[in-house]
C-alpha cells in the first residue's frame, strides 16, 4: 500500500451489485467520493460548509483502473493520498478488500476549487491540507 493520509472502511450493500453478483462499476466512484467527504469531515470541514462559504471543490477528471471485483457483503477500505499539481488537487484513492487487502480499484481524481463561480489557484487546498501536502514535497 502507498502513503495513507486517510482511510475509510465500508461494506458493499446488495443493491450495489449487478446481475453478475459484483459491484457495478459506477458505484466505485460513489465509494471514492464518500471517502473524500468523510476525509473533509475528519478535518473539521464539510462540502456543505465550503459551499455555504462560496467555495466548491469539483471533480475535473476521474481515472479508475478496475483490478478485482468486490461482491455483496464484502468489507473494504478506501485509502487516500494527495498532492498538488498546478491548480488541481490530485487525490490518489485505492480501494482494498478486507481483510486480505487485495487491491480492487486504483483511482486518480483531479479536483479543482471554484469560488463564487470562478476557478481559483487552489488556495483553499493549501489552507485545508497544508501539513499533508508539505510532506509530499
Amino acid at each position: 500500500m502507498k502513503r495513507e493520509l486517510f482511510r475509510y472502511e465500508m461494506k458493499v450493500r446488495d443493491y450495489e451489485c449487478d446481475i453478475q453478483g459484483v459491484v457495478n462499476n459506477a458505484n466505485y466512484q460513489h465509494y471514492l467520493e464518500h471517502a473524500r467527504h468523510e476525509f473533509l469531515v475528519s478535518l473539521g470541514c464539510s462540502f456543505s460548509k465550503l459551499h455555504n462559504d462560496g467555495i466548491d471543490f469539483m471533480v475535473s477528471k476521474a481515472t479508475l483502473e478496475y483490478k478485482s471485483p468486490l461482491r455483496g457483503d464484502d468489507k473494504f477500505v478506501v485509502v487516500i493520498d494527495m498532492y498538488r499539481e498546478g491548480v488541481k488537487l490530485v487525490c490518489l484513492q485505492d480501494i482494498y478488500r478486507l481483510p486480505d487487502e487485495k487491491l480492487c480499484v486504483k483511482g486518480r481524481i483531479d479536483v479543482v476549487s471554484i469560488q463564487n463561480g470562478r476557478l481559483t489557484r487552489g488556495e483553499k487546498f493549501d489552507e485545508l491540507f497544508e501539513t499533508m501536502l508539505a510532506k509530499q514535497q
